[in-house]
This record gives structure tokens, C-alpha cells and sequence, in this order.
């Protein structure tokens, strides 16, 4: 199994609407609106990092509002 943490900048004043957007996607566990700099968390659970590369680029950077995205993977 593979935890991943997608850090994502986008339009704040969308951030409730990508917030429930995100959740929607197969393999994102959770999803947090945090302060900082970045603007949501999602917290992402999948067997491959094949799968979180598919969910940051072609599922969360799709999404309208989104500007940017940073991916962290968990090491334990």
C-alpha cells in the first residue's frame, strides 16, 4: 500500500466546492482546507505510485481552480 500526501494550491474562495471534488476521487481517503501555504490536503491511499501519480496529474490538476499541486510519499 502506498500513502501519499497532495498538496494543493488553488482559488480560495473555491475551496469548499474542491474539497468535495477531490473526496470524489477513487483513492483519496480524506481531504483537509488547512492555512499556509497551501491551500487543501489529500490524503491519498493506493497500491501503486503509478496510482498516485495518475490521481495528482490527470485527477486533481484536472480539476477547475486547481492551480498547482505538490506530491509527498509516505517512506513508512
Amino acid at each position: 500500500m502506498v500513502r501519499a500526501y497532495i498538496m494543493v494550491k488553488a482559488h480560495t474562495s473555491e475551496a469548499d466546492r474542491l474539497k468535495d471534488t477531490i473526496s470524489g476521487i477513487d483513492g483519496v481517503e480524506r481531504v483537509h482546507i488547512v492555512a499556509g501555504d497551501v491551500d487543501l490536503i489529500a490524503v491519498v491511499s493506493v497500491d501503486s505510485p503509478a496510482e498516485v501519480k495518475d490521481i495528482a496529474t490527470g485527477g486533481i490538476q484536472s480539476i477547475d481552480g486547481v492551480s498547482g499541486t505538490q506530491t509527498y510519499l509516505a517512506m513508512d
